[in-house]
């Protein structure tokens, strides 16, 4: 990931929340997840999991009970949460000016990043005559009080409908490398970014209204809006040269990185690694092999037109 060097970076899209957030009630493993389901409650609140395990229910990461109950997801005991490893909280604006930085720095790659994608998204929305609204990513580490509910880091990367925001604890991509068995790199990062950020323009598209109750199974709505984030993740990789924000297309080499991680997290893969069965009556995600179909169509095309998941087969 080549970024521009006098590309003009706009950290107010992100906030820092490390050095503030709060600390997590009791012991919790860093778990995959992510976040585009409402849970119930008022005002919409949501918690969504970008990764299967934690949608197994194992380890009552979230409520089981979505009828609309107002409850906040509660991570059992599992290992102490790691500290942080020396990630820089100081002033983002004053560290993240330029696409130099992006190329030097991780957190100013997220700002890139995140500058990148919704410059895309508001391309798009406006070649179809409509306004994109923006949403911030807020970086926290432990724990973060949302819209949505406490969320501990274990729950992972998450979108919030209820405040608009994506959510990303920098030491799950430590995680979804160690232990789940993605290739890591810098565009794995990017695709998880990219991902949430589908589950936002889902919401201003109105197409998490589509959801209702139907959260499990393999042909379930929950996998088929999962299934379309990893598609519009695609779409912005092959427009992202276009924003301005990079020099150069992302290589194959960047691009397995996101097959990596999207096949890690497929629902087969958690279930096997951690059931030793595969369980398709209780995928919230998708397939490894979906998961990847899906980040290619969207890859190859460019177009958000072709990340139609509700029509049909996925």
């Amino acid at each position: 990931m080549q970024f521009d060097d006098d590309a003009q970076l706009d950290p107010s899209q992100v906030e820092d929340a490390r050095a503030s957030g709060p600390r997590p009630r009791g012991g919790g493993g860093m778990m995959p997840g992510g976040c585009a389901l409402p849970i119930g409650g008022k005002g919409g609140g949501c918690l969504l999991l970008l990764i299967g395990i934690a949608a197994l229910f194992l380890f009552q990461i979230i409520p089981t009970n979505l009828s609309g109950d107002e409850q906040q997801p509660q991570p059992a005991p599992q290992q102490s949460l790691p500290s942080p490893q020396g990630a820089p909280t100081g002033n983002l604006a004053s560290r993240c000016k330029t696409g130099a930085d992006a190329d030097q720095s991780e957190d100013c790659r997220i700002v890139g990043t995140v500058n990148s994608i919704q410059a895309y998204w508001r391309q798009a929305f406006a070649e179809r005559g409509h306004t994109y609204s923006p949403a911030k990513t807020v970086l926290f580490s432990y724990a973060v009080n949302t819209a949505c509910g406490r969320a501990d880091a274990a729950v992972g990367p998450f979108y919030c409908p209820g405040d608009k925001k994506v959510y990303l604890d920098l030491s799950f991509f430590d995680t979804l490398q160690r232990d789940f068995g993605a290739k890591g790199g810098p565009f794995a990062q990017a695709y998880v970014i990219a991902h949430e950020y589908g589950h936002h323009v889902q919401g201003l598209l109105g197409t998490m209204a589509r959801l209702g109750n139907d959260r499990r199974g393999a042909t379930s709505g929950a996998v088929r809006l999962e299934l379309q984030a990893d598609c519009y993740a695609g779409v912005w990789a092959n427009n992202a040269v276009r924003t301005g924000f990079y020099t150069q297309p992302f290589s194959q080499a960047e691009i397995d990185e996101a097959l990596s991680a999207a096949a890690a997290v497929g629902d087969d893969r958690i279930q096997r690694r951690t059931t030793g069965m595969v369980q398709p009556d209780a995928f919230t995600h998708g397939t490894s092999e979906q998961r990847e179909k899906w980040f290619s169509i969207g890859y190859e095309s460019g177009s958000p037109g072709r990340c139609d998941t509700f029509t049909g087969g996925i």
